[in-house]
């Protein structure tokens, strides 16, 4: 590989010219027949009669099996909260309007935003154009009079530029076939922007005064929410107002990432200008957290902002990655897949206060120059309400500075940014190569996606059940034992077969409980005894408990899940299941039925998870 490869960015901005080595402009046409071949391989395919050509489709057959792939989707992500950063070289780059556009039809999907664009590419033109020089130290902008007037100017023209392009809603054109097109003039999006974000000054650090730079103090949730629920679309500007009276300049992550946690965003989304590869210039679709940090910290050392994310997670005790047995095993059949124990102390938690405060200023980002007073420090630990209505604690994620300008060590800084995010408690990250026409619709509405999604452990208590469970279990399958929805056992039976089932525990009681029985040679595996306990019903634990069990199976080698059942045939066939034969059980299960209950049978074939990643098989260019 050539050293230039070597050297590149943990990014796929350097390999598009030798992927599109043909093409000099990123053609979104050629992007959407990328797309059409994807879909293709898993869509709805149909021969019309009389076409030229085997395997030719249908005119809207396309269109027909994208929006059925994509409606479970739809149902899932309504009504979410999403905080968007968008990076200020897609905010300055050609594709803005169109990721604009995807989110304004997300919006009409009934998707909450938040969005916080970036400046620093505008304001370091403006400085430029005045005759001025940008200044960093480390991870933050030096924020003198100069920088802050064209840090303002930047972050107005933004707020604006954003107001305009999604004020006009959809093309009336379309609409008119619909009926009378009058009513149709309401369906616009409205934008809320305001005072959101306190801040206080950064002050002089190590001899080196930052100006105007600030760090966040506050973000006004009761507000943001009140926006959302009236269905705005909120915009919420890097710039802070501190107590004083003062505009101050915060980093635009540190206030995305302190909006994710304040918020209890369901995701944080970060659109940036390039993607995350593998070593063999794949895409990376997944990673967990527990990938995630060790990625990062085997870049310590060449890096400052992974440094500075290893010294905060470890000496704040914030990770429950690295702490001996605090989380759950990582055997095939005990933690699948990487996924790992997840952050147990409430970070990021709001409970009902209307206000998230407290200093937040995690820093990463830039020179070859880390000091040890820029490391946050978490007081009464990050989301905790310390008594006065208030959160208290340093509480953002700040990414910036030369290091992330010059991309000497690519994405790192905002697969930190995600990492941290997620040790909150925000369950998913998304980072999404926006100059990609579409990515952000492929990437919530396709199965594998078209970035990069970190994941916090949605298994959290989730195990292999063990002799004491043996009460706890008997008491939830009990009452459908009563009912006939499940096979009775007896505590002999359960005792023989616990090794084959999982649980979830939760303070200390078992609340569900599932079990999962190989049958390597036919590379199948039957799932039996799902149960949820009266109390925890209907908040997906059962959902959850079944994603394991299949997890569990695929790291097994299996490709088939089968299941008896009597009464509970639609939850099942919703999650994917169909009916079978009985000729479709293995044989050596076939001989153990008993046919007198009338079971019926049902089977699913597995979908292998998209490829994870592990510390070394990340091209760092």
């Amino acid at each position: 590989m050539a050293t230039s490869t070597v050297v590149a960015r943990l990014a796929g901005e350097a390999l598009r010219p030798k992927v599109l080595a043909s093409a000099n402009v990123f053609s979104s046409s050629r992007w959407r027949v990328a797309v059409t071949r994807r879909w293709r391989g898993r869509g709805v395919r149909c021969c019309a009669a009389g076409s030229s050509g085997a395997g030719a489709v249908v005119p809207g057959e396309e269109f027909v099996g994208f929006f059925r792939e994509a409606w479970p989707y739809i149902r899932g992500h309504r009504g979410s909260t999403f905080v968007v950063v968008i990076s200020s070289e897609v905010v300055s780059g050609p594709h803005f309007d169109r990721v604009l556009q995807d989110i304004s039809l997300l919006h009409g999907l009934g998707i909450k935003f938040v969005l916080v664009p970036g400046t620093h590419v505008q304001i370091d033109k403006l400085l430029s154009e005045r005759g001025k020089k940008a200044k960093y130290v480390g991870q933050y902008r030096i924020t003198d009079k100069d920088a802050k007037d064209a840090a303002m100017d930047a972050a107005g023209r933004i707020r604006l530029t954003i107001e305009a392009k999604l004020s006009p809603g959809p093309p009336m054109l379309n609409l008119r076939r619909h009926g009378v097109i009058g009513r149709w003039h309401g369906l616009v999006d409205n934008i809320a922007s305001g005072n959101f974000l306190g801040a206080k000054r950064r002050g002089v650090v190590n001899g080196i005064d930052y100006g105007f730079t600030g760090e966040v103090t506050k973000i006004d949730v009761s507000q943001i929410r009140e926006r959302l629920d009236s269905n705005s679309i909120v915009v919420v500007s890097n710039m802070g107002y501190s107590s004083s009276g003062e505009v101050l300049n915060c980093n635009t992550y540190e206030v995305a990432t302190a909006c994710a946690l304040a918020m209890e965003a369901d995701k944080l989304i970060s659109i940036v200008d390039g993607q995350i590869f593998d070593e063999h210039g794949r895409v990376i679709h997944f990673m967990s957290i527990e990938e995630a940090d060790l990625l990062i910290r085997k870049r310590a050392k060449q890096s400052d902002i992974a440094a500075s994310y290893v010294k905060v997670v470890d000496e704040e005790g914030i990770n429950s990655l690295h702490k001996g047995d605090s989380g759950p095993s990582l055997s095939a059949k005990a933690h699948i897949n990487g996924y790992a124990a997840s952050f147990q102390n409430g970070l990021g938690f709001n409970n009902g206060n209307s206000i998230y405060s407290g200093e937040q200023g995690f820093a990463i980002g830039g020179e070859e120059w880390l000091s040890r007073s820029n490391a946050a420090s978490f007081q009464n630990g990050l989301g905790f309400n310390n008594g006065n209505g208030f959160y208290s604690g340093e509480q953002g994620f700040a990414i910036g500075g030369e290091e992330r300008l010059s991309r000497s060590n690519g994405y790192l800084s905002e697969l930190a940014a995600a990492a941290y995010v997620c040790h909150g408690g925000v369950q998913r990250v998304h980072i999404i190569d926006g100059s990609v026409d579409g990515s952000l619709l492929l990437e919530l509405f396709t199965r594998d996606g078209a970035g990069t999604m970190i994941a916090r452990d949605v298994y959290e208590g989730t195990r292999m059940a063990t002799a004491e469970d043996l009460p706890g279990i008997r008491k939830i399958i009990r009452p459908l034992e009563d009912s006939g929805v499940l096979v009775r056992r007896t505590d002999a039976e359960l005792l023989e077969a616990l090794e084959s089932f999982y649980v979830v525990e939760r303070d200390g009681s078992i609340i569900a409980c599932a079990a999962l029985f190989p049958f390597p040679e036919e590379k199948s595996g039957e799932v039996a005894a799902i149960a949820v306990s009266e109390e925890c019903r209907g908040r997906g634990q059962g959902d959850k408990l079944l994603d394991y069990v299949e997890k569990v199976a695929l790291s097994l080698g299996l490709e088939k899940l089968f299941l008896l059942t009597t009464r509970t045939a639609d939850w099942f066939v919703r999650r994917g299941f169909s009916e079978c034969s009985i000729e479709s059980i293995p044989e050596q299960r076939r001989k153990r039925i008993n046919l007198s209950r009338g079971s019926k049978y049902y089977i699913k074939q597995l979908q292998p998870k998209p490829a994870g990643v592990n510390g070394n098989n990340f091209v760092i260019r």
